[in-house]
């Protein structure tokens, strides 16, 4: 009984992953501020995260920490943010940079319903200037008060609800997005994960 309502809840959260929405996560230093952002993007259904560290190792990424979300959340590293863009692109990705600048759009502004995926920074610099120029647009959330920014956790936890009110407006939730194929194989990929 126990095994059959795992494997049903399983199914349930593979249901509503959302495969055409991504986060890269660019050299994001803190382990709890990446484990945080892991735990969002479950959290919302993303299925896959995209790690860009250029400066630094790949960090560890601890299991109590991400309350366990980095079994769920796919990740896929890339050295520069050129490979990561470019298989994005391939992928058929808009990508929407997390940055300070004039020709910034409102976060609610943009149309979350479509296939994106949305870069966010480090705590300190934000996404490399790199990053934001090779960015089909740049994106920022609007504030009101004397600090300019929030915690990357923070920041990009509002961004993805976000997209997911968008997405339930829109039944995206409703239907799987995979094939009753796929949908099968990931499920018993999850199955065996502990």
């Amino acid at each position: 009984m126990r095994t059959e309502r795992r494997l049903n809840r399983l199914e349930q959260v593979l249901r509503h992953r959302q495969p055409d929405i991504t986060v890269v996560m660019e050299n994001i230093h803190d382990p709890h501020n990446v484990s945080a952002v892991l735990r969002s993007c479950d959290a919302a259904g993303v299925m896959e995260v995209q790690l860009i560290y250029t400066d630094v190792d790949f960090p560890n990424i601890g299991k109590k920490s991400s309350a366990s979300a980095k079994k769920w959340v796919e990740l896929r590293q890339f050295e520069n943010v050129k490979d990561c863009y470019k298989k994005l692109h391939e992928e058929g990705f808009a990508i929407f940079a997390t940055h300070l600048e004039e020709k910034a759009k409102s976060l609610y502004e943009i149309d979350m319903t479509k296939k994106i995926a949305i870069v966010v920074g480090n705590e300190h610099k934000g996404v490399s200037s790199e990053a934001a120029r090779l960015a089909d647009s740049i994106l920022q959330v609007p504030m009101f008060g004397m600090i300019q920014s929030l915690n990357v956790s923070v920041a990009t936890a509002v961004i993805l609800f976000e997209a997911v009110r968008q997405r339930i407006a829109s039944g995206q939730y409703d239907e799987s997005k995979y094939s009753k194929t796929e949908l099968a194989r990931l499920l018993k990929i999850w199955a065996m994960r502990q």
